[in-house]
């Protein structure tokens, strides 16, 4: 098989395109990334090695893009990841990469006759709806009332038959027009697609940051004792997210391409689950006791635009097409991390 996989020098790209790789020494692994993040450059030599073959090229531009000439499936994990994108300034990188680039990555799968598999994002639920979630609150989190104001809403998270009526960000707005062209796609000209909504990513070579990949920017600040902020929602650090390591999901891109007709156009959430779910308090604690470091932590009061005080992914969905389920904890992921940062100290500390 003959696979592309968009911003595959970031974290998802490249662990995935090394994964398939791995898993499958008979298919031709491709990664296309443009590099504009800090911290790709130190995926290059890992896809060498791994034998995945790397273009240097941008799906803000589709000529990049079509210099691919045989393709049988198209893995799009390309986007500018940040919830805060376009938010404080400029919204036209987030949106020529993560809608545009999404539209040139449906014009190449179209052209080649080749098989979508689109990373999306919880962050296409609106946030006025999350915010307005039943809560009750806990001494180290907050969690879902067993009744709730809105269908697909439960305790055990949020489903896809969520209502998406509201704002949701930037960038969780370009992901769901994406998504939409992705279904006009399938019922104009017959393309083969999967949508994989995730919540948080976390594992090792990925440069997490207050407003991305937050759990792995915990660790890092424990491992090298830098200070805290839990931010809004009173600063008590009681918001809660769901986790799934990088690896899992691997696992699951895995499969999914080798079943296209399986799952041709499902839309799925993607996550920890309930089960693997931690509020900033619980990570503080996990991290404290797994680097043996503490650090200082403050708080601040006020919420910032676009942010929630939970999301759990409900994959009822997901689980009643495969048996796929993450095998990995909060605290097996964070220890991870951790062991990645270990070994890789000097590296990271510079692409931070």
């Amino acid at each position: 098989m003959r696979v592309l996989v968009t911003g595959g020098a970031g974290f998802v790209g490249a662990n995935c395109a090394l994964g398939l790789a791995t898993r499958h020494p008979d298919w031709e692994v491709t990664a296309l990334d443009n590099l504009r993040r800090r911290g790709a450059e130190l995926n290059l030599e890992r896809l060498r090695a791994g034998g995945v073959r790397f273009a240097h090229g941008d799906v803000r531009q589709l000529e990049d893009l079509l210099g691919v000439e045989e393709l049988d499936a198209l893995v799009e994990c390309s986007a500018e990841p940040s919830a805060l994108a376009g938010i404080d300034g400029d919204p036209d990188y987030v949106i020529r990469t993560n809608l545009f680039g999404a539209y040139h990555c449906l014009e190449l799968a179209r052209r080649r006759s080749a098989f979508l598999l689109f990373l999306s994002t919880s962050r296409v639920y609106p946030v006025p709806a999350l915010r307005g979630l039943a809560l009750a609150e806990s001494q180290t989190r907050l969690e879902l009332e067993r009744q709730q104001p809105y269908a697909g809403a439960s305790e055990d998270g949020i489903a896809e038959s969520f209502p998406l009526a509201g704002p949701r960000t930037i960038y969780g707005s370009t992901k769901l027009a994406a998504e939409m062209l992705i279904e006009e796609y399938r019922a104009a000209y017959g393309l083969r697609a999967v949508v994989d909504r995730c919540g948080v990513i976390a594992g090792p070579w990925q440069m997490g940051k207050v407003d991305q990949g937050v759990f792995t920017y915990w660790m890092l600040a424990h491992h090298f004792k830098r200070p805290l902020a839990y931010i809004g929602f009173g600063g008590h650090g009681k918001q809660v997210r769901d986790l799934l390591h990088v690896e899992d999901l691997i696992e699951l891109i895995d499969r999914q391409l080798g079943d296209p007709r399986r799952w041709d156009g499902e839309t799925v959430n993607v996550g920890g689950g309930r089960g693997c779910s931690l509020s900033l308090r619980e990570a503080t604690a996990l991290c404290a006791e797994i680097t043996g470091n503490r650090v200082e932590l403050s708080g601040a009061v006020q919420t910032r635009p676009g942010d929630v005080p939970l999301y759990i992914s409900d994959c009822s969905r997901l689980a009643a097409l495969t048996d796929w389920r993450p095998q990995r904890g909060p605290r097996e992921i964070l220890a991870d991390v951790h062991r990645w940062i270990h070994e890789h100290e000097t590296a990271v500390q510079h692409a931070l």
